[in-house]
């Protein structure tokens, strides 16, 4: 998608694209360019960088290690803001739109409300379950509901994985 957007706007700040595209469309306004982009500017960063002032700021906020809030997100979306589950999770923390809107999210695809969101949510969990990490991440992903019915990590395999991935990932930050 970057370089969709880059290559869209050196090809708007051309002049010689803006005359070729004013004669391919008749009937449209002509579109004057708003961006410039300076290649010799871009920068490109690792995923977990870019995010990194909110991930610091929620941790803060909820009194979380920053190092959670990473491994959660690196675990539910890769780092990526757009992402969808396909049961409908949103955002960089996998937000459920009914979570989204309990934890004050207006939209789960902007980063700071979706990590504010995610962080918030976690918690929660933490304190409920008395800084036990493994059983907050076994609510975050299955529910609070089936490690309370199970009395602690359910036995879905899909879960087990995903506290297992993430408590890795907390070893190896250290």
């Amino acid at each position: 998608m970057r370089s969709l957007l880059l290559a869209a706007a050196t090809m708007s700040a051309s002049p010689l694209a803006a005359k070729s595209s004013r004669n391919s469309l008749p009937g449209l306004p002509e579109l004057s360019p708003r961006v410039s982009v300076e290649m010799s500017n871009f920068i490109p960063i690792r995923p977990e960088v870019a995010y990194e002032e909110l991930i610091q700021e929620a941790a803060q906020v909820y009194d979380l290690d920053p190092a959670l809030i990473r491994a959660v997100m690196r675990t539910e979306s890769a780092f990526n803001a757009g992402a969808v589950s396909p049961v409908g999770a949103m955002g960089l923390m996998q937000l459920m739109p009914e979570l989204a809107e309990e934890m004050g999210v207006a939209d789960p695809f902007d980063p700071r409300e979706n990590i504010m969101g995610g962080a918030k949510y976690l918690k929660q969990l933490l304190d409920a379950h008395k800084g036990k990490i493994d059983l907050t991440l076994a609510s975050y992903n299955a529910g609070p509901g089936n490690v309370k019915r199970y009395r602690g990590i359910p036995p879905f395999k899909e879960t087990r994985d995903y506290v297992k991935k993430i408590t890795d990932l907390l070893d190896t930050s250290d």
